[in-house]
């Protein structure tokens, strides 16, 4: 009798569909539960570790359908300029504060992990792979191998972050009362890149287009700045 493991390596799309059965389900826990901490994303990745351990099925098993999913990144990456172009005249009014906005929570990014990489003694790899923590994946990756950081240290510092700012964010929104939707798309956008644009589609259009805008920006400025923080590690 064949292993389910087995059974899963002979199937060339097994993983795409578990794991977008995943999702499926996670949006549906998400929607009765209307909680922050059931945020989609964190469930999918939940239930889908979950099944691999006790179906006692291998990560290169599941990744061997599961990668085609890595092929809707750029189409999706794409898609979140369309809230930002219906968005272009709130763009043009408040240019100057976005730019100021954006900046500032990058150069406080960087600034932060530099002086926690100095605080607690950290090599200089593991601070190359920490500094792209806020920008999304695609340019976390290059930016942290030309710095000479580890590209697995990288991933999951994306991920984290940007978890962490999709499951927070609303209720930091609360807290400090911020209800300015610029403001929260910018906030979202800069600090939690893709994942946190995400949430911000799901509290309005405007906070997906500045929140859109932000990972662009953001990882730009990220580029440039780790670039000179670097030269004093």
């Amino acid at each position: 009798m064949k292993s389910m493991d087995s059974i899963v390596q002979s199937s060339a799309y097994f993983g795409f569909f578990i794991t977008l059965f995943g999702y499926w389900v996670s949006t549906q826990i998400a929607k009765r539960m209307r909680s922050t901490l059931c945020n989609p994303l964190l469930l999918t990745i939940i239930f889908i570790i979950a099944f691999l351990k006790l179906a006692d099925i291998s990560y290169a098993s599941y990744d061997n359908g599961a990668k085609y999913i890595n092929y809707f990144l750029t189409p999706s990456t794409v898609c979140l300029a369309v809230p930002l172009y219906r968005q272009l005249k709130l763009l043009k009014e408040y240019a100057g504060a976005i730019l100021i906005s954006i900046m500032s929570g990058t150069v406080a990014c960087a600034i932060m992990i530099f002086g926690l990489a100095k605080l607690f003694l950290l090599e200089n790899s593991i601070y190359a792979s920490l500094v792209p923590k806020s920008i999304t994946t695609a340019i976390a990756l290059g930016m942290s191998e030309e710095l000479g950081g580890l590209s697995a240290v990288t991933v999951m510092a994306v991920f984290v972050t940007g978890i962490l700012g999709a499951v927070i964010a609303t209720t930091v929104f609360k807290i400090f009362k911020i209800e300015d939707p610029v403001a929260q798309g910018l906030a979202m956008g800069t600090a939690a890149h893709a994942i946190g644009t995400s949430k911000a589609l799901e509290l309005g259009e405007i906070q997906a287009a500045m929140s859109s805008l932000a990972i662009a920006v953001a990882g730009l400025l990220t580029v440039v700045g780790a670039s000179v923080f670097a030269q004093f590690m």
